[in-house]
């Protein structure tokens, strides 16, 4: 295994964002987001990119997704490089690499059923299953993530905010990905409530072998999933390692701050 090469590998990874002009002098300019970033990230194992806010490490999610163009650099899927390729060239991708989004309550739409939202990566990359299997393969997901399956026929807001967020698992589950973006999945739930839901996609990770790219500030969270774990500050990436490493003797000043503000987070074994 230890020669295997990384289901992701990201390389020398510049991201910026244009901005306003700076006077009537000056034209627009860019900012910086993600500067010269590399790591990789092995199949079948999970690695936590953890920094305050501001640091890049959202950036870094959507420029995998190709949410937001790469200015320079390299991200490589499984041999592939996908950073040059078109939206069509890049469709078979989506349905191998899924996100869970930071907000329960913003990234369901209102306006869907859970059935129906749930099923919507189904009938972009599945369009020949008929109603009814696709019917039952919701019915199977949302019990796999801890929900009845007649919470089908019922609407986001009947749910609480750790519900919702196994509906946003569901649906990143349907198309049977290989690699799910988790950015910043837990971050807007109670301590306990995140504890039940870290539980549950390790739980995911030991039935299916996903592979993920756990987005936290909040390194007592990152410490329960993650095998290795990638530091940023500013843009930059200033340690990595295993999560035994960093917890253990970080190198960086910044990392021994982020560790300091660690809060204890309840074990939860059961989901």
């Amino acid at each position: 295994m230890s020669g295997e090469s990384p289901l992701l590998r990201v390389s020398n990874l510049d991201v910026s964002y244009p901005t306003s002009s700076g006077g009537i002098f000056k034209g627009p300019g860019k900012f910086r987001a993600v500067k010269g970033a590399s790591f990789s990230v092995k199949r079948g194992q999970t690695v936590g990119l953890v920094g305050e806010s501001g640091s890049g490490k959202s950036t870094i999610g959507k420029a995998i997704l190709k949410l937001i163009p790469s200015e320079s650099g390299k991200i490589e899927y499984d041999g592939t490089e996908i950073t040059s390729l078109s939206e069509g060239e890049f469709l078979p991708f989506r349905k191998r690499i899924q996100t869970i989004f930071q907000d329960p309550y913003a990234s369901l739409n209102p306006r869907l059923t859970v059935g129906a939202i749930v099923a919507e990566p189904l009938v972009v990359h599945e369009p020949s299953l008929s109603r009814g299997d696709r019917d039952a393969r919701v019915a199977e997901l949302l019990e796999k993530v801890g929900l009845p399956s007649d919470a089908m026929r019922r609407y986001p807001h009947q749910f609480s905010g750790g519900q919702r967020q196994r509906i946003g698992i569901a649906r990143a589950l349907s198309s049977r990905p290989e690699f799910i973006i988790c950015d910043e999945c837990v971050s807007a739930l109670d301590v306990s409530v995140q504890a039940q839901i870290v539980n549950l996609l390790q739980d995911l990770q030991d039935e299916y072998g996903i592979t993920y790219l756990f987005i936290a500030h909040d390194l007592a969270v990152v410490e329960h999933m993650s095998h290795e774990v990638v530091v940023m500050q500013n843009g930059e990436i200033v340690e990595q390692g295993t999560a035994e490493e960093i917890y253990r003797d970080p190198k960086t000043e910044y990392a021994r701050r982020l560790l300091a503000a660690v809060p204890t987070m309840p074990s939860i074994q059961t989901v």
